[in-house]
């Protein structure tokens, strides 16, 4: 069974929306993709300015292994500096096929 990852949030005051897309591209293939049992990531963005960051990990061990790996990174402190910590919500899901 496979876990979906959604990450849901805004962009702190200030930050466009192409800044964001930098650092979003330099963690997504700099260090997502460098993690074990990462299957996919993608990034969206609503009309509304809302962002979502979608993952797809082979298990939830393999997810919290990446947090932890994070916590030290500087491309993962990037983002996070980017974004409005107020507003993000994270949620898992089993895959069901």
């Amino acid at each position: 069974m496979s876990v979906i990852e959604i990450m849901a949030f805004n962009l702190a005051d200030g930050v466009t929306d192409s800044e964001f897309r930098i650092a979003d591209s330099a963690l997504q293939m700099r260090f997502a993709y460098q993690q074990p049992g990462i299957i996919r990531r993608t990034t969206g963005r609503a009309e509304d300015g809302a962002w979502l960051v979608m993952t797809l990990w082979s298990s939830h061990a393999q997810a919290d292994a990446s947090d932890s790996a994070g916590v030290d990174d500087d491309r993962v402190s990037r983002f996070k500096s980017m974004i409005d910590l107020q507003t993000v919500r994270v949620k898992r899901f089993d895959t069901l096929d």
